[in-house]
């Protein structure tokens, strides 16, 4: 019997992707006040959010997580109808959504003793948390158990690496992720800084002056990154994603992938995601990068692009 798969909207499928997916996305709050409050992919897409924050610079916006309820309304469908669910949520150190899911569980067991649901702390963000979900409606698709499917995941999470770059110090700051001193000295400099994701969390990469040499910088840290770990990207999805500007994506997009099939690395883009709204209000309206993460053991792929 197949499993339903729910997963918070970190996880930047956006919700027609995820419609088509047949996955359930459990919205993050975002404000440009901090006040009034729009559901993200709901009540506000990742290119109005962003699109947002180019008009009105100098606003930071505000993000709250999926709450209890949330959890719950999106879990107790498939409860009744004696369903089991998968929960793929959000780095745990970067949110409490997860708990909010944990919670909603442990309440929805009460009333439904044989409850079959399965919370997974994915250890990645933005679209490899994406990717990881996909993999999830893969393996349902074809036929694999929640249990085999979950075991191959906890593996499948741990190989995810992105790097990635964005235009603006500040928002950076303003999120508490580098100081003020040194945003003040990055915008002085014009440095734009490297950013990567690995190993459950955010590392530094570098700094880089001017977003050209920025963005090349993070393709050449990518090619490196294969070259040292002498991955076959046969086994790995490759995805890239942006904030605002399309023309610079693709060109972006483009360029690295030449690149790969220049260094014998031959594949095919993911089609387009947006880094959304949980990672965008410490990037601002600039982030663009590229992440891999490797296929699930059974090893029949899947195109995002197509689903």
């Amino acid at each position: 019997m197949k499993f339903q798969i729910v997963s918070d909207s970190s996880c930047d499928l956006g919700r027609e992707r995820a419609q088509r997916l047949g996955v359930t996305l459990v919205s993050y709050y975002v404000s440009m006040d901090g006040e009034h409050y729009d559901r993200e992919e709901r009540e506000i897409a990742a290119q109005n959010f962003y699109q947002k924050m180019a008009d009105h610079p100098g606003v930071f916006p505000r993000t709250s997580m999926p709450t209890v309820e949330d959890y719950e309304e999106a879990f107790r469908p498939f409860v009744q109808r004696g369903e089991a669910v998968l929960c793929i949520c959000l780095n745990e150190p970067f949110s409490g959504s997860i708990q909010s899911a944990r919670n909603a569980r442990e309440a929805l067991l009460e009333e439904f003793p044989q409850a079959n649901i399965y919370v997974m702390d994915s250890q990645l963000a933005t679209v490899l948390q994406g990717v990881l979900v996909l993999e999830a409606a893969h393996m349902r698709d074809a036929g694999c158990p929640l249990e085999e499917t979950a075991a191959a995941l906890e593996e499948t999470k741990k190989t995810g690496r992105i790097f990635f770059t964005t235009n603006d110090l500040e928002y950076l700051r303003h999120g508490g992720r580098i100081g003020k001193a040194a945003a003040a000295t990055g915008t002085l400099l014009q440095v734009k800084p490297l950013i990567g994701y690995a190993g459950n969390g955010l590392v530094s990469d570098g700094i880089v002056p001017g977003r050209k040499r920025s963005l090349a910088r993070v393709r050449e840290l990518f090619y490196r990154y294969l070259e040292r770990n002498q991955l076959d990207l046969r086994d790995y999805y490759v995805v890239t994603a942006y904030g605002l500007d399309e023309e610079e994506y693709r060109d972006f997009t483009s360029r690295l992938f030449q690149g790969l099939e220049e260094r014998g690395y031959p594949t095919e883009p993911m089609g387009e995601f947006h880094i959304g709204v949980t990672i965008g209000v410490h990037t601002g309206p600039t982030p663009i990068g590229v992440g891999i993460l490797r296929k699930e053991p059974l090893g029949r792929p899947v195109n995002p692009s197509k689903s």
